[in-house]
């Protein structure tokens, strides 16, 4: 006896609704897409990406003034510092890949061969950063206590995605 979960010969798996849209992509004339914007323009509205980086800042002072409450002198201590670091390994690297992507897109002359190498450099840049600061923390101040440190840099990776879905609840 077979398992079901064996596809059979000339037997296929069910179409979804997804699967097959009638137009996929759809190019608008500059008169429609003029019309558009005057009709919703809340939707083309861009976000400033120095939004996310002012929140992974108001993230990192939350959750340093939060873990204040904990350890023996009440105040700045070792877990304030941890989460201060925390947020500083989360926020240095993406002012870093911001700065990045703002320098290569020069707007007198437009490139996307550049930008798309500016991305690249810009996230491998970003990556070694935060390792580099990950370890030299660890190596440096081996007493940091670990978990106000990546809780405090878990949330201020999360300030990407709150960002926007507050952006999509705006619209």
């Amino acid at each position: 006896m077979r398992a079901k979960l064996i596809p059979q010969k000339n037997q296929f798996p069910p179409k979804y609704e997804w699967e097959e849209p009638e137009e996929a992509f759809r190019t608008y004339s500059k008169a429609e897409l003029s019309a558009l914007r005057a009709e919703q323009p809340a939707q083309f509205v861009a976000q400033s990406s120095w939004l996310v980086i002012l929140g992974q800042v108001l993230v990192t002072l939350l959750s340093a003034v939060v873990c204040s409450f904990f350890g023996s002198p009440l105040g700045i201590n070792l877990y304030t510092q941890s989460a201060l670091v925390g947020g500083l390994i989360g926020v240095l690297p993406a002012t870093i890949f911001l700065l990045r992507l703002q320098i290569a897109s020069n707007p007198n002359k437009p490139s996307a061969g550049r930008f798309l190498a500016a991305v690249i450099s810009g996230e491998l840049i970003k990556i070694a950063l935060t390792l580099a600061l990950f370890v030299g923390f660890a190596v440096k101040q081996p007493d940091l206590k670990w978990l106000p440190l990546l809780l405090t840099y878990f949330l201020t990776l999360k300030c990407y995605w709150f960002m926007w879905r507050f952006k999509r609840a705006a619209k």
